[in-house]
């Protein structure tokens, strides 16, 4: 045997090719195939999968009967069951791949059929809110719709994860995505029910009903430009002329709604000095509340003097004398105006949240939501200082109903009221001769 001979290795045949390495090539290949065929089969399968079922919509109006009914006992628990119950928003991402490929008939379909889901839950809210005109309760608050009619930045920044983790896992796994689609839903559907509710409650606390579906509009416009930009960075472009204007109008329509709704465009006319900054306002947040001082009049009663003339009967250009009479002392009622503490007006300017909370006592439970510039009676000299944060008595008029209670001073801004006090006239002392 001739040991310096290499041994023979055997050939790998050319046609075998292991299952899990198709599965690494087919991973590391676009997933937007470059051919024609390959494209149209690809886009086929994923509009299979994006198209909307019965389920959307039956899905969708539990959801709403279930949020509304959590805006109605202001419970947060129930707010997330329906948030849990709500459809998985595949066909979000349809409509976002029929702007893409430029399909009109698609793009319709799948806009049309989250339209509808959209309506079911606001009119699910509706529903709620007449029910609490019903069935009215004066203990009764509705923070948790006024929470989500307002925007907040970290949900924006949920917002924002859950529609790419939504749209990645649509387009690489063939399972539905029911925890990304949770975090879309937890933002889209809430604001939409809440401005509902607020519709039909017409309650007007903080404004609801207008201020949800302007959130609404924001958070809709924020994923769509990230899920058109998610598609792309999944290889995912417009190849026909259509889809390149359908995607560009869509981008152009969701920047500019971002833009104008949520007042961008102002803070970035300040920046770059085309806009003058807003003036600081003429109020001021006072840091102590000091008892205004009123006026005390007091008359005391004095001997009264009159000097009464008596004429002659020859007249005559020189003065006469007179007699001087001297009256003895009248009763005169002593006017006392007790002092009293001035209620103050506070007007709710919070910067953030778009407005505050009364609460029964310093920290304790919420008793009514006022939004930025409500006012409210400061009731003077009675403040407390609780880890570190002042806080002032209170109180104002919700629906009808008087509400005391406690706000944070920092929220609150006031005018320094004038008194103007005027003593009250003394009739003179008058006597006949």
């Amino acid at each position: 045997m001739n040991f310096d001979e290499t041994p023979s290795q055997p050939v790998p045949d050319p046609d075998f090719v292991s299952a899990r390495a198709r599965r690494r090539r087919a991973q590391r290949r676009a997933y937007f195939p470059a051919d024609e065929e390959g494209r149209a089969a690809l886009f086929e399968e994923l509009s299979h999968r994006a198209f909307p079922s019965y389920e959307l919509f039956v899905f969708a109006l539990v959801a709403g009967v279930i949020l509304g009914l959590g805006f109605f006992v202001n419970s947060q628990a129930l707010l997330i069951f329906g948030i849990l119950v709500a459809p998985v928003l595949t066909p979000w991402v349809g409509i976002s791949l029929a702007t893409i490929a430029g399909s009109g008939r698609f793009f319709l379909q799948t806009f049309s059929a989250f339209a509808m889901s959209s309506f079911l839950i606001f009119l699910s809210g509706l529903l709620a809110g007449f029910a609490s005109r019903i069935l009215p309760n004066s203990s009764r608050t509705f923070n948790e719709a006024f929470t989500h009619s307002r925007l907040w930045w970290p949900e924006l920044i949920v917002l924002t994860i859950g529609t790419i983790i939504l749209t990645i896992s649509f387009v690489r796994s063939e399972n539905k995505p029911y925890l990304p689609s949770a975090l879309l839903a937890s933002q889209l559907i809430p604001p939409l029910c809440a401005a509902g509710f607020g519709l039909g409650s017409g309650t007007g606390v903080g404004e609801i009903w207008p201020q949800g579906l302007f959130v609404f509009f924001v958070h809709f416009a924020v994923a769509m430009v990230f899920t058109i930009l998610t598609l792309f960075f999944l290889r995912f472009y417009p190849i026909t002329f259509s889809g390149t204007i359908l995607t560009g109008f869509v981008l152009v329509i969701a920047i500019f709604a971002v833009t104008f709704l949520t007042g961008l465009d102002d803070w970035i006319k300040i920046q770059t000095g085309l806009a003058p900054p807003e003036p600081a306002p003429v109020s001021q947040t006072t840091p102590t509340l000091a008892l205004i001082p009123t006026i005390t009049p007091s008359i005391n009663p004095d001997p009264t003097t009159a000097f009464i003339g008596v004429p002659t009967q020859t007249p005559s250009r020189t003065p006469q004398p007179t007699n001087q009479v001297t009256l003895p002392p009248t009763e005169t009622a002593t006017s006392t105006v007790t002092a009293e503490p001035t209620p103050i007006i506070g007007q709710i300017r919070a910067a953030e949240g778009g407005g505050a909370f009364i609460r029964e006592k310093p920290g304790g439970i919420v008793l009514a939501t006022l939004g930025n510039g409500s006012t409210v009676t400061i009731i003077p000299n009675d403040f407390q200082e609780v880890n570190g944060v002042v806080w002032v008595h209170v109180f104002t008029t919700v629906n009808d109903i008087r509400v005391e209670g406690w706000m944070i001073q920092a929220v609150l801004v006031t005018a320094t009221p004038v008194a103007e006090w005027e003593p009250s006239p003394t009739s003179e002392g008058t006597s006949t001769p």
